[in-house]
């Protein structure tokens, strides 16, 4: 089991802190868990809403980038972008860690009512759910 982990995306608005959110569910406590993102951006209120099903809630947290990151050794990077999966590939060139590709789809591009709109961002968050049960459920002491 990691005992520090990554969740890396294009922006860290979206895909990763709903990962990092999420991933406290499945993990050991005391495990280190951070997101990050390649680009600055600013929160996505839709992220919010599809947390808030779930009681979830990222308080006042804003995105931040890989060089935003006080620590930047982990052991297990899992990147939910083509982008932050090249980057962190190339991060970790010299060093021992695993680095993990859960492709995830971009909820941004759907388009329609808001009601279509929070369904793709909440497609997305159960996607990345799933991902984490698959890997981490028996890693959380019950």
């Amino acid at each position: 089991m990691p005992t520090s982990v990554l969740f890396m995306c294009g922006m860290n608005a979206i895909r990763s802190p709903m990962a990092e959110l999420l991933a406290r569910r499945y993990l050991p406590p005391g495990t280190y868990i951070a997101s990050a993102g390649i680009r600055h951006s600013g929160r996505d209120p839709f992220v919010d809403v599809v947390l808030a099903e779930l009681d979830l809630d990222l308080g006042s947290r804003q995105p931040q980038t890989i060089d935003d990151l006080e620590d930047d050794y982990f052991d297990l990077i899992i990147t939910l972008s083509p982008e932050a999966h090249h980057r962190a590939l190339e991060m970790t060139r010299a060093n021992a860690v695993d680095v993990v590709y859960w492709p995830t789809p971009d909820p941004t591009v759907a388009t329609g009512t808001r009601e279509q709109i929070v369904s793709a961002y909440r497609d997305v968050r159960n996607h990345i759910e799933t991902l984490l049960k698959r890997r981490f459920a028996k890693a959380r002491p019950k």
